[in-house]
């Protein structure tokens, strides 16, 4: 595997200095001086590689999805018991404690989420993940209960997942210990199990 280039490691090093500032103090408050001095680096190397602190922010969205995914297929591919499990392991992914959980990670995308409203180039970027990652939720719950629930049904365990995100972040206190996972689990073995919705019920 080739070793990535100098730039690519100082970029890197810039955006995980975002995301540890942005953990810890928001985006708004996240300085150029701030983040170089998280990432270990002088701000005019920040500024050499980026122009702006929304570029740095647009490649943690990146890094962030790319994180993630790998989270979401690791879990997938250690899935035991067809369709029902890769739901519940998709789920995991997003919402269960262990060595592959980021804290930091979360209360960053609350944060991201928060500047999609603001930022138009950042809902986009924001827009594209979550569709992403959205579709491939349909598809899992598509193979459970068949394509015509499924969006609704995903939208739904989707939103829970993001609604657990905000409380993370904000009020974590609030959440007993490891109970975001088994939670949203238990709403889709209810959702899923249950019987078809009649035709104009939402």
């Amino acid at each position: 595997m080739a070793r990535p280039s100098n730039t690519e490691e100082r970029r890197q090093q810039i955006v995980q200095g975002l995301l540890s500032v942005m953990a810890e103090r928001g985006y708004e408050r996240a300085s150029i001086a701030e983040i170089a001095k998280a990432a270990g680096l002088s701000p005019g190397l920040v500024h050499y590689h980026f122009t702006q602190k929304q570029e740095v922010l647009l490649a943690l969205v990146e890094q962030l999805a790319a994180r993630s995914g790998e989270r979401v297929r690791a879990r997938l591919e250690r899935s035991k018991g067809g369709a029902r499990a890769q739901v519940d392991a998709f789920l995991d992914a997003f919402l269960a404690t262990g060595e592959d959980a980021d804290p930091d990670a979360v209360a960053a995308w609350v944060t991201i989420s928060a500047e999609a409203v603001r930022q138009p180039e950042v809902r986009a970027a924001y827009e594209k993940v979550v569709r992403a990652d959205l579709a491939q939720l349909e598809e899992l719950v598509g193979a459970v209960i068949g394509r015509r629930r499924a969006r609704a049904v995903a939208a739904g365990l989707f939103a829970a997942v993001q609604g657990y995100f905000v409380l993370a972040a904000a009020s974590p206190e609030l959440i007993p210990a490891g109970s975001a996972s088994s939670t949203v689990k238990r709403m889709a073995a209810g959702l899923l199990d249950a019987e078809p919705a009649s035709e104009g019920t939402s």
